[in-house]
Parts: C-alpha cells; structure tokens; sequence
C-alpha cells in the first residue's frame, strides 16, 4: 500500500435499505475528499437489509481507484462488528461461526474483506435515524436504491 501520509482521504457514510426482510431493497454510499463528493446507490428485487448494509460499504470501498485512508460510518452493527471483530474467528474455522454453522452473506464478507485489506480503514458505528447528517444522507440514497427498482 502507499504511503499513509500521502494516500487520499475519504469519509464514507453507507447505508442499506429493505422493505419486507426479506423483500426488495437498496444500498447508498456518500463519499467524500476533500471537496470532491460522489453518491452511490442501487438495488436488489429480492434481498435482505443486512445484504444491503454489505453491499453498500463494498460498493463505496470498490469504487475507490487507488489505496487510500477511508473512514466508513454505518448504522450497521453487523456490517461493523463483522469487518472488525467476527471476521478473523470466521476465517480461522474456515468461515464457520462460533456454533459451527456456515457464515451468513460469505460471498459478500469475503469481497469485503479483500476490498477492506487494500485500504487503511477506521470503521465508525453512527446511530441510525438520528440526526447524523451523512448517515441521513446515505440512508435517503439507500431509498432511492430501492425507488429505482419499482
């Protein structure tokens, strides 16, 4: 990776979306350096929130051209707490949890965590509905991700 005093900074705030869980649902990323922004959004006809919490936060991450300092905000505990903490028991036992059963969204964890290790990332838990502006904004893009569907 390039040096961190010279990568670029990002803020990232990600959010998901589901109507009927499952049901159809959407994902939205506000990204943000400096003064340059960029919104992101899409959807899934038949899908879960927590599909739609990772796909938001891959989503951004893989949209990010060159290895950079990011500061991911989500309302996702899930989506926090795997990335940073469940995630290397996960792979230790092969991606199996605690109770010996398959892990959840593999598919989405694993690309997670590629795109995760390419980055220097600080994962922040923002309260949901709250008032946070960028988790606001990421949860409107998220709606719109499902809009589009319909």
């Amino acid at each position: 990776m390039n040096d961190p005093t010279t990568a670029q900074e990002i803020v990232i705030y990600a959010d998901g979306a589901c109507r009927g869980n499952p049901g159809p649902g959407g994902w939205g990323a506000w990204m943000k350096s400096g003064a340059h922004e960029r919104e992101l959004f899409g959807g899934e006809r038949l899908t879960t929130n927590n599909r739609m919490e990772l796909t938001a936060v891959i989503e951004a991450l893989a949209a990010l051209k060159r290895p950079s300092v990011v500061t991911i905000y989500t309302d996702s505990s899930y989506v926090k707490d795997g990335i940073t903490s469940w995630i290397r028991g996960w792979k230790a036992r092969g991606w199996r949890t605690a109770d010996n059963k398959p892990v959840k969204n593999i598919e989405l964890w694993q690309r997670l965590d590629a795109l995760n290790a390419g980055h220097k990332v600080q994962w922040r838990w923002v309260k949901g509905h709250a008032g946070d502006p960028g988790n606001e904004r990421a949860d409107r893009l998220a709606n719109r991700g499902v809009d589009s569907l319909i």
